[in-house]
């Protein structure tokens, strides 16, 4: 008789990340501006594969504060043309951090 060993629920497959492989770089737009300034929520480019937990843990660790809130959205590629070449530019996942009144990141 084999067992099988699932692993516990609520956690993914895949590897560990590091809090600076998570998140992989600020969002500085004119409309993310606004957020941080308006609603106290930043926006970053996060790793594909993290999780909401991750990306969680991740800003609370490289940025010494208190998350409140996390949403993510996968964008996916473009197709572009390059020449007579039709390409795609690559998917990404992009997440939007509400941090608690208390607390703010400068990013200037």
């Amino acid at each position: 008789m084999v067992t099988i060993r699932r692993p516990p629920t609520g956690r993914r497959n895949g590897p560990t990340l590091e809090p600076y492989q998570v998140v992989l770089r600020p969002l500085i737009t004119e409309k993310a501006t606004q957020l941080s300034e308006r609603q106290n929520a930043y926006t970053f480019e996060v790793n594909v594969l993290a999780t909401k937990t991750e990306i969680k843990e991740a800003i609370e660790a490289l940025f010494s504060v208190h998350v409140a809130d996390v949403r993510t959205q996968n964008r996916r590629g473009k197709p572009r043309r390059y020449r007579q070449k039709v390409g795609w530019m690559r998917r990404w996942k992009k997440a939007i951090v509400t941090l608690h009144e208390d607390y703010r990141i400068d990013f200037y």
